[in-house]
């Protein structure tokens, strides 16, 4: 009964090939409406006029609070055991005019 009652709250999830090889990005754009988050990841490289969006997620503001969550444990975890992420004081000196509500990361 036990069992039973474990196997009904497990969520089988695909991995494709193609999706576990990730995608490299080193921006991410933020915008939020009342009803969803939507998170760009984008690939800037040096020289190049044009950054692509490489991936791009939308969820519910409940989920984005989780996200937020699941992120600091990580990184707390991360740094526990690598130490500490340093960080640029430095602002990105690329334009950030996309216009709309946004942050970056």
């Amino acid at each position: 009964m036990a069992e039973d009652l474990q196997n009904q709250n497990q969520i089988n999830i695909e991995l494709t090939e193609e999706i576990a090889e990730g995608e490299y990005a080193n921006l991410a754009m933020i915008a939020h409406s009342s009803s969803e988050f939507v998170i760009d990841f984008i690939r800037l490289m040096p020289g190049l006029p044009k950054a692509k969006v490489k991936s791009r997620v939308v969820i519910t503001p409940e989920h984005a609070k989780r996200l937020l969550a699941a992120l600091a444990d990580n990184i707390q975890k991360f740094e526990e055991s690598f130490g500490q992420i340093k960080q640029s004081k430095d602002a990105p000196s690329f334009p950030m005019n996309f216009g709309g509500t946004v942050g970056e990361a």
